[in-house]
């Protein structure tokens, strides 16, 4: 994930994932690179599981 991630262990909303999600899409102009697509998929599988309620650390 990128630099200013938050540390490990952290527990993040669903609308402070949602937003990163959407600032990376930003950020990247709509392609995501290698090591994007990579936090990309971090950040929605800690989205879902927010959304579902449940407490889940960043990775």
């Amino acid at each position: 994930m990128s630099p200013d991630s938050d540390a490990p262990g952290s527990v993040r909303s669903a609308a402070e994932l949602n937003e990163r999600i959407r600032s990376l899409w930003l950020r990247a102009g709509g392609s995501l690179s290698t090591q994007e697509r990579a936090e990309y998929e971090l950040l929605v599988v800690e989205w879902a599981a927010a959304i579902r309620g449940e407490v889940v650390t960043a990775a």
